[in-house]
């Protein structure tokens, strides 16, 4: 019996190519990425990481991304690397430029770092969506297409819009609650196939049943 798609290969349908497993395309250690975790892009599906942009290994934050999340074309992980000086009187970056500017390299206490930015598990965010340093979106949400994601988003919540802001919660608080225990994302294959059913039935109570 077949229990879903091998996690360790880049196509997990090969006849969609514009579809591939992220994990198995990163080559950046500072980009962490889930099981079946996938970005769906016609334009190259493989070159995720260009989509992770201002990500430099010596300011030390990461990407990380949960299992079982769906990513769609054209998203920007804008990481901490893109933040200027805000408490000097400019905020250009002079340091970058040549001819002795690059004498006022800041530290980086002296930039406004936010920290690793974190994609919880099942997470679907729409096409074109943008997501700026450390935010923090939970387990379950959903992030409409062409937002601008400035916020942490808590589990289970649809979000959309410039900035992104909460539109409604997909489940009741109870609901949640029982999700985030259940936490189906980390069952083995052979128990997600045989629960396939309940796992995509609007009748959340079938879940309640599962050992």
């Amino acid at each position: 019996m077949q229990n879903g798609p091998d996690p360790d290969k880049i196509y997990p349908n090969e006849n969609i190519r514009s579809l591939c497993f992220i994990k198995n395309v990163i080559t950046r250690p500072n980009i962490i990425v889930g099981d079946y975790t996938y970005y769906d892009d016609d334009g190259g599906a493989e070159k995720f990481e260009e989509h992770v942009t201002h990500h430099y290994e010596f300011i030390g934050d990461k990407l990380i991304i949960g299992r079982f999340c769906a990513i769609g074309k054209g998203v920007e992980f804008i990481m901490n690397g893109a933040n200027h000086r805000m408490k000097s009187a400019s905020t250009y970056p002079f340091n970058i430029m040549d001819g002795g500017w690059e004498k006022v390299m800041p530290s980086l206490n002296d930039l406004p770092i936010k920290g690793d930015t974190v994609v919880g598990n099942d997470v679907w965010i729409g096409q074109n969506v943008t997501i700026l340093p450390g935010v923090h979106i939970g387990d379950g949400a959903i992030i409409g297409a062409n937002s601008v994601v400035s916020k942490n988003i808590p589990p289970y919540a649809v979000a959309a819009g410039n900035p992104a802001r909460l539109i409604r919660m997909r489940f009741d608080d109870d609901t949640v609650s029982f999700l985030l225990k259940l936490q189906w994302w980390n069952w083995p294959a052979e128990k997600i196939t045989q629960n396939l059913e309940s796992l995509c039935s609007g009748d959340l109570s079938k879940l309640k049943s599962i050992k």
